[in-house]
Protein backbone atom coordinates (compact mmCIF):
# COMPACT_ATOMS: atom_id res chain seq x y z
CA UNK A 1 0.00 0.00 0.00
CA UNK A 2 1.24 3.47 -0.84
CA UNK A 3 1.70 6.25 1.62
CA UNK A 4 0.86 9.82 0.69
CA UNK A 5 3.10 11.35 -1.95
CA UNK A 6 3.48 15.07 -2.25
CA UNK A 7 4.55 16.32 -5.67
CA UNK A 8 5.25 19.57 -7.38
CA UNK A 9 2.20 19.17 -9.63
CA UNK A 10 -0.18 22.15 -9.78
CA UNK A 11 -3.05 22.11 -7.30
CA UNK A 12 -6.04 20.44 -8.96
CA UNK A 13 -8.73 22.38 -7.09
CA UNK A 14 -7.45 25.82 -8.15
CA UNK A 15 -7.91 27.42 -11.54
CA UNK A 16 -5.28 29.59 -13.27
CA UNK A 17 -6.45 32.58 -11.19
CA UNK A 18 -6.11 30.74 -7.88
CA UNK A 19 -9.85 30.33 -7.37
CA UNK A 20 -11.44 27.12 -6.15
CA UNK A 21 -12.84 24.85 -8.85
CA UNK A 22 -14.37 21.42 -9.10
CA UNK A 23 -11.95 19.00 -10.77
CA UNK A 24 -13.04 17.63 -14.15
CA UNK A 25 -13.05 13.84 -13.79
CA UNK A 26 -14.92 13.15 -17.05
CA UNK A 27 -11.78 11.79 -18.71
CA UNK A 28 -11.10 9.25 -15.98
CA UNK A 29 -12.17 5.63 -16.13
CA UNK A 30 -14.77 4.51 -13.62
CA UNK A 31 -13.21 1.89 -11.36
CA UNK A 32 -14.20 0.16 -8.13
CA UNK A 33 -13.19 2.29 -5.18
CA UNK A 34 -13.58 1.78 -1.47
CA UNK A 35 -12.72 3.84 1.60
CA UNK A 36 -12.85 2.98 5.29
CA UNK A 37 -12.86 5.68 7.97
CA UNK A 38 -13.05 5.59 11.75
CA UNK A 39 -13.79 7.72 14.79
CA UNK A 40 -14.26 7.14 18.47
CA UNK A 41 -16.65 8.59 21.01
CA UNK A 42 -15.59 8.69 24.66
CA UNK A 43 -18.02 9.10 27.57
CA UNK A 44 -18.48 8.41 31.25
CA UNK A 45 -19.08 4.83 32.32
CA UNK A 46 -22.64 5.59 33.47
CA UNK A 47 -23.51 7.02 30.04
CA UNK A 48 -21.98 4.04 28.27
CA UNK A 49 -23.89 1.62 30.49
CA UNK A 50 -27.19 3.45 29.91
CA UNK A 51 -26.73 3.31 26.13
CA UNK A 52 -25.78 -0.37 26.26
CA UNK A 53 -28.86 -1.11 28.40
CA UNK A 54 -31.12 0.81 26.01
CA UNK A 55 -31.97 3.41 28.68
CA UNK A 56 -31.19 6.65 26.84
CA UNK A 57 -33.99 9.25 27.05
CA UNK A 58 -34.07 9.80 23.27
CA UNK A 59 -34.37 6.11 22.37
CA UNK A 60 -32.21 3.93 20.12
CA UNK A 61 -28.89 5.81 20.22
CA UNK A 62 -26.84 3.34 18.18
CA UNK A 63 -29.44 2.56 15.52
CA UNK A 64 -30.13 6.24 14.97
CA UNK A 65 -26.40 7.06 14.75
CA UNK A 66 -25.83 4.22 12.27
CA UNK A 67 -28.64 5.42 9.99
CA UNK A 68 -27.45 9.02 10.26
CA UNK A 69 -23.98 7.96 9.13
CA UNK A 70 -25.38 6.13 6.10
CA UNK A 71 -27.57 9.10 5.17
CA UNK A 72 -24.65 11.50 5.60
CA UNK A 73 -22.42 9.53 3.22
CA UNK A 74 -25.15 9.90 0.58
CA UNK A 75 -25.22 13.69 1.13
CA UNK A 76 -21.47 14.39 1.11
CA UNK A 77 -21.49 16.36 -2.15
CA UNK A 78 -24.13 18.66 -0.61
CA UNK A 79 -22.01 19.26 2.50
CA UNK A 80 -18.37 19.46 1.32
CA UNK A 81 -17.55 22.04 -1.36
CA UNK A 82 -16.09 20.65 -4.60
CA UNK A 83 -16.97 17.01 -3.85
CA UNK A 84 -18.50 15.14 -6.77
CA UNK A 85 -21.91 13.52 -6.33
CA UNK A 86 -21.22 9.80 -6.58
CA UNK A 87 -23.33 6.69 -7.06
CA UNK A 88 -22.72 4.86 -3.81
CA UNK A 89 -23.07 1.10 -4.11
CA UNK A 90 -22.65 0.26 -0.44
CA UNK A 91 -22.39 2.21 2.80
CA UNK A 92 -21.87 0.32 6.04
CA UNK A 93 -21.56 2.00 9.45
CA UNK A 94 -20.67 0.04 12.58
CA UNK A 95 -20.69 1.28 16.17
CA UNK A 96 -18.76 -1.11 18.39
CA UNK A 97 -18.89 -0.80 22.18
CA UNK A 98 -15.48 -0.25 23.78
CA UNK A 99 -15.68 -0.53 27.58
CA UNK A 100 -12.00 0.47 27.84
CA UNK A 101 -12.71 4.03 26.60
CA UNK A 102 -15.54 3.81 27.75
CA UNK A 103 -17.45 4.59 24.58
CA UNK A 104 -17.76 3.47 20.97
CA UNK A 105 -15.50 2.81 18.02
CA UNK A 106 -17.21 3.89 14.80
CA UNK A 107 -16.20 2.59 11.40
CA UNK A 108 -17.68 3.32 7.97
CA UNK A 109 -16.99 1.54 4.71
CA UNK A 110 -18.12 3.11 1.43
CA UNK A 111 -17.93 1.47 -2.01
CA UNK A 112 -18.59 2.83 -5.49
CA UNK A 113 -17.67 2.34 -9.12
CA UNK A 114 -16.83 5.85 -10.25
CA UNK A 115 -14.18 8.23 -11.60
CA UNK A 116 -13.17 9.51 -8.17
CA UNK A 117 -12.81 8.13 -4.67
CA UNK A 118 -15.11 7.90 -1.66
CA UNK A 119 -12.77 8.99 1.14
CA UNK A 120 -14.87 12.05 1.94
CA UNK A 121 -18.06 9.97 2.04
CA UNK A 122 -16.53 7.56 4.57
CA UNK A 123 -15.17 10.42 6.69
CA UNK A 124 -18.53 12.21 6.57
CA UNK A 125 -20.32 9.02 7.60
CA UNK A 126 -18.24 8.51 10.76
CA UNK A 127 -18.37 12.20 11.63
CA UNK A 128 -22.16 12.41 11.44
CA UNK A 129 -22.61 9.07 13.20
CA UNK A 130 -20.46 10.40 16.06
CA UNK A 131 -22.36 13.71 16.15
CA UNK A 132 -25.67 11.84 16.22
CA UNK A 133 -24.47 9.58 19.03
CA UNK A 134 -23.61 12.76 20.95
CA UNK A 135 -27.01 14.31 20.20
CA UNK A 136 -28.89 11.17 21.24
CA UNK A 137 -26.93 10.86 24.52
CA UNK A 138 -26.38 14.50 25.53
CA UNK A 139 -29.30 14.33 27.97
CA UNK A 140 -27.20 11.81 29.91
CA UNK A 141 -23.89 13.68 29.60
CA UNK A 142 -22.72 16.90 27.97
CA UNK A 143 -18.99 16.08 28.20
CA UNK A 144 -19.00 13.28 25.60
CA UNK A 145 -15.90 13.58 23.39
CA UNK A 146 -15.64 12.85 19.67
CA UNK A 147 -12.07 11.83 18.86
CA UNK A 148 -9.68 10.64 16.21
CA UNK A 149 -11.67 10.95 12.98
CA UNK A 150 -9.39 9.43 10.33
CA UNK A 151 -9.12 7.59 7.03
CA UNK A 152 -8.01 4.01 7.64
CA UNK A 153 -7.87 2.70 4.10
CA UNK A 154 -8.68 3.48 0.50
CA UNK A 155 -8.44 1.30 -2.57
CA UNK A 156 -8.76 2.00 -6.27
CA UNK A 157 -7.95 4.95 -8.43
CA UNK A 158 -4.89 6.49 -10.03
CA UNK A 159 -3.21 7.47 -6.75
CA UNK A 160 -3.17 3.84 -5.61
CA UNK A 161 -4.07 2.23 -2.33
CA UNK A 162 -3.62 3.71 1.13
CA UNK A 163 -3.54 2.00 4.51
CA UNK A 164 -3.06 3.81 7.81
CA UNK A 165 -0.33 1.61 9.28
CA UNK A 166 -1.10 2.01 12.98
CA UNK A 167 -4.71 0.85 12.60
CA UNK A 168 -5.88 -2.64 11.82
CA UNK A 169 -8.82 -2.64 9.43
CA UNK A 170 -11.23 -5.52 9.95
Amino acid sequence: MQQENFSTQPLTHLDSHGQAQMVDVSGKVATRRQAIAAAQVRMQTATFEAIEAGNAPKGDVLGTARLAGIMAAKQTAQLIPLCHPLPLHKVEVQLTPDPQLPGYQIQASVTTKAETGVEMEALTAVSVAALTLYDMAKALEKSIQIESIRLLQKTGGKSGDYLLEEDVVS
